[in-house]
């Protein structure tokens, strides 16, 4: 059985997504788990704390495409989802 639950929507403004789900939000969480201490460790090792950014921030992108709606520049709401 494939669950197709959107994780992340698209943002009203701009070009991103938003986590809409208590899934969406663990990602995000746990992105944040990992990104900050890859942070506080730059001024010891900047070459690998940059390579951990990077694949961690990789890895977000990749289940927010993978988990998201079609992403798309917007600028406020939809005029075809107004009248549902």
């Amino acid at each position: 059985m494939k669950n197709n639950k959107k994780w992340f929507v698209n943002k009203t403004y701009g070009y991103g997504w938003t986590p809409c789900t208590w899934e969406g939000w663990l990602v995000v969480f746990l992105w944040l788990i990992l990104f900050i201490p890859l942070t506080l460790t730059v001024k010891y090792n900047l070459n690998l704390s940059m390579l951990g950014i990077f694949i961690i921030t990789g890895i977000l992108l990749y289940v927010a495409y993978k988990k998201g709606e079609k992403p798309r520049w917007q600028w406020g709401k939809r005029k075809d989802l107004d009248n549902k």
